[in-house]
């Protein structure tokens, strides 16, 4: 089966060799000024990464409004992959999140009126009707979802988040591989995370990370770790610990239609070894097809048995119809969020604070 997908990989070399062509021409032409760059009139964050999904964007945007949002208006901006909508729409607590995209639609729900959440995929004009609305012209700060090869736009601080399970540095262009640009792109980050690494891993490991990222000079490198809160009923009011399905031997559904849900797996099978994973496509709109086979597969399972999704498959759970009365009954949500680890929790904030503040 290896030997298999590697004559796969080699076959579609070719092809990645002239999308990394196509692709470094066009940074070439921006990084000599022959394509218009635009910067930016208010500080902006840029978080994104150089490979197709699964880097642990939205759990780092909703970090730094948590940081940010206290002492400055902030206002998200996403593309809003796979919205049912065109152009530049702010949302507002009644949006639906066919209209602006799951990712945004949960940030808004999760902070309510305490930021600004719009979609464009035109980053630019996005950011002009931020700034020049009126409902939205006390932002201070935009934070730039998933923009990092949106190159018209020049962004004053760019995040680079980095799979801890598949660094740039071993990873191959499209379609060979998931990078979206070579891996050169990185020195055009300020600020260089590692996600989703294990809560205790080794100072060695880091530096050996680090060796291999081979980062420029004056570029900042933080590795952080995804922390679960306490399962909550997507119907109704109910809680749950992870230890508790340990304790009550319960089986659980995994059910995702993200990126990758491999590390999601792992760490639930550390709190019980009963995980039966029933994964879709990432930003998946489930069909009455994948609801009746949500309904079986959870009915064969032996009890007590629980359903386990992420935050971004509860937007679109939410309003889901065929769902079995079981199904609801027993559907949790398991949140998460960012975590610098190697004590550099503060030094990171400074960083993005003093940003903001000089900028400002």
């Amino acid at each position: 089966m290896h030997s298999a997908l590697c004559t796969i990989d080699c076959c579609l070399l070719p092809l990645s060799w002239l999308y990394g062509a196509v692709v470094g021409v066009r940074n070439w032409l921006y990084d000599h000024g022959l394509l218009k760059l635009r910067r930016l009139p208010l500080p902006a964050i840029c978080v994104g990464n150089l490979a197709v999904g699964g880097t642990g964007k939205t759990p780092h945007v909703e970090y730094l409004v948590r940081l940010l949002s206290p002492h400055y208006r902030v206002a998200v901006l996403s593309r809003g992959y796979r919205r049912k909508s065109r152009g530049y729409l702010l949302s507002d607590l009644a949006t639906p999140m066919e209209m602006i995209g799951d990712e945004p639609w949960q940030m808004k729900q999760k902070f309510g009126t305490a930021i600004h959440v719009a979609v464009d995929a035109d980053r630019w004009h996005g950011v002009h009707r931020l700034t020049h609305d009126n409902a939205t012209s006390d932002t201070q700060v935009v934070l730039l979802d998933d923009a990092f090869q949106h190159r018209a736009v020049r962004a004053g601080l760019y995040i680079l988040l980095v799979d801890y399970h598949r660094l740039y540095c071993d990873d191959r262009l499209l379609p060979a591989g998931r990078l979206r640009e070579s891996a050169k792109g990185a020195a055009r980050a300020d600020v260089v995370v590692v996600s989703k690494c294990p809560p205790d891993i080794p100072p060695t490991e880091c530096r050996h990370i680090q060796a291999k990222l081979q980062l420029r000079q004056g570029q900042q490198l933080y590795f952080s770790t995804l922390r679960y809160g306490a399962l909550s009923a997507l119907f109704g009011n109910e809680t749950r610990t992870l230890a508790q399905l340990q304790a009550e031997q319960t089986h659980v559904l995994m059910l995702t239609g993200i990126a990758s849900h491999s590390q999601m797996e792992r760490d639930l099978r550390r709190h019980t070894p009963h995980v039966t994973p029933l994964a879709f496509p990432d930003h998946h709109y489930y069909t009455a097809g994948d609801v009746r086979r949500i309904n079986r597969t959870l009915d064969q399972l032996p009890r007590p048995h629980i359903v386990v999704t992420t935050e971004k498959d509860a937007a679109r759970l939410k309003t889901l119809q065929g769902l079995s009365s079981q199904v609801c009954e027993n559907l949790y949500v398991l949140p998460i969020q960012t975590e610098i680890l190697n004590a550099q929790t503060n030094i990171f904030n400074q960083t993005i604070e003093d940003y903001v503040r000089q900028n400002s």
